[in-house]
């Protein structure tokens, strides 16, 4: 390897020595439960990955969807983690662990966050933006997938396990205890 052949980065600044520039790379952030992965979670992913150059996807702890939501996510954090890391779009996966966005900011370093449209003109995703505002980093919305959620799935399931005998058991329920 030459001289002339040589990559480094520092602080998401990329100097090609081959072509002689800086190309600037654009961090993205994806935080979500990701429980009960489905479609709307997909497209979250894949529209954020197509807005930046990197994409990081902070899947949120147990601790925190219980202290946030008040319940626990039917899928253990682990197990998010692993399906979230096997998208190709995704470049790396953050268990997000601080309740404060800005915090997890000054751990990961991101240059946008995307969420999706569901937040916007709401409270806390007014919230968001103030808070991103004041250390530089962009919220970027998209379209939330109205036709599914994990809540309309934790419900169907709900509904389905009040339908099973009661000697039958599931493999979620059981799982959770």
């Amino acid at each position: 390897m030459t001289q002339r052949d040589v990559r480094w980065s520092t602080e998401g600044v990329d100097w090609d020595d081959t072509r002689g520039n800086y190309n600037m790379t654009l961090v993205g952030y994806a935080p979500g439960a990701y429980d009960l992965f489905h479609v709307g979670h997909l497209n979250i992913l894949r529209h954020a990955s197509e807005h930046c150059d990197r994409l990081i996807a902070g899947v949120v702890s147990d601790e925190m969807l219980l202290r946030t939501k008040g319940r626990l996510p039917v899928v253990p954090l682990a197990e998010r983690i692993e399906i979230v890391r096997s998208l190709r779009f995704v470049d790396a996966v953050h268990a997000e662990t601080l309740p404060d966005k800005v915090d997890t900011w000054r751990e990961v370093g991101f240059d946008v966050i995307f969420k999706g449209d569901d937040w916007r003109g709401t409270p806390k995703g007014e919230k968001l933006e103030r808070d991103f505002a004041a250390v530089g980093v962009e919220v970027r919305y998209f379209p939330y997938t109205m036709h599914t959620s994990s809540t309309a799935l934790r419900r169907a399931l709900a509904a389905l396990e009040h339908e099973l005998p009661p000697t039958g058991s599931t493999r979620i329920r059981d799982a959770r205890r």
